[in-house]
């Protein structure tokens, strides 16, 4: 059982306590051998507490600005889908829709005191994450599982925040706009949006993609780490290599663009691929811009 674990110094810690049994009920599942369903459930449970209070995050930034995946997170989220049977949830006798999921993956149970402005219209919250005081959903929306969303946020309609995806304080996710997970299909790192980022309607980031803090994506721009984006400030071409992330500057201003292919039938017809182009930093003009009525909130 996960039990309260003793403070005195060297003692494991409850997170450690629960890390330790989802590693041990996954490695188990993977292997094919019989493992404690009740315990390893009980151990995602408290992992989905901590998740929505902020105490562990899917991803951690470290003290040189580098964002990696915390793994056994994941592996806990994952290890849900393995000890969760198929239920009905929330469904009104007589009406028109009916739900179906994982047992454990529920909407969030919120209140008025968790501070967040939630606008009617079919907007979920999932279990296991974060989403701080302040925040505003207008409908419809879905912040899957693992998300962690600083305060002074908004998400605007039909926006997605993929599973895992990072986004900081004070980030404007316009309609239509989404944020990849890590889940389906797996990556390795999730999306990541720092803070003061403006990211217009329909606009695509995925494949743990980094948006550095005050960068601005103009509508329609779509990122993944197969897309070069050519900063035509710096003269230089952004690109993911190795096993390094596509990383959007900060400050910068992106927007979508094209480039000639070069050589072959693709010349011959003229063609063009779709290529995110910076084409400058972020300023006075930029702010002035985007600004957002205060009012509103």
């Amino acid at each position: 059982m996960i039990e309260e674990r003793s403070s005195a110094p060297g003692a494991p810690s409850d997170l450690e306590v629960v890390r330790e049994h989802i590693e041990r009920a996954a490695a188990a599942n993977a292997e094919g051998r019989p493992f404690d369903h009740a315990q390893a459930e009980r151990a995602i449970g408290v992992l989905f507490d901590a998740l929505e209070r902020g105490a562990v995050r899917a991803a951690e930034r470290d003290a040189s600005g580098r964002w990696s995946a915390v793994e056994w997170v994941k592996t806990g989220m994952l290890l849900a889908y393995r000890v969760s049977e198929m239920v009905e949830m929330g469904h009104v006798p007589g009406g028109a829709f009916r739900f179906f999921d994982r047992r454990l993956f529920v909407p969030r149970d919120l209140s008025l005191a968790d501070g967040i402005r939630i606008v009617p219209g079919g907007s979920i919250v999932r279990r296991g994450s974060y989403v701080a005081p302040g925040v505003i959903c207008m409908p419809p929306m879905l912040v899957n599982l693992g998300s962690h969303i600083g305060t002074g946020t908004t998400i605007d309609s039909h926006a997605l925040v993929g599973s895992c995806a990072q986004v900081g304080e004070r980030v404007h996710l316009s309609a239509g706009a989404q944020l990849g997970g890590v889940l389906e299909p797996a990556h390795a790192a999730p999306v990541i949006i720092e803070d003061d980022v403006f990211i217009g309607g329909n606009c695509g980031v995925y494949e743990g993609t980094v948006v550095r803090r005050r960068a601005v994506l103009a509508t329609g721009v779509m990122l993944t780490r197969a897309t070069p984006v050519y900063d035509l400030v710096r003269e230089t071409v952004h690109r993911a290599e190795g096993g390094a992330p596509l990383e959007i500057p900060e400050g910068a201003v992106v927007v979508p663009g094209a480039r000639p292919i070069s050589s072959g039938w693709g010349a011959q017809q003229h063609l063009s691929l779709q290529t995110p182009i910076i084409v400058k930093y972020r300023d006075e003009h930029t702010d002035a811009a985007i600004a957002l009525e205060p009012r509103l909130r």
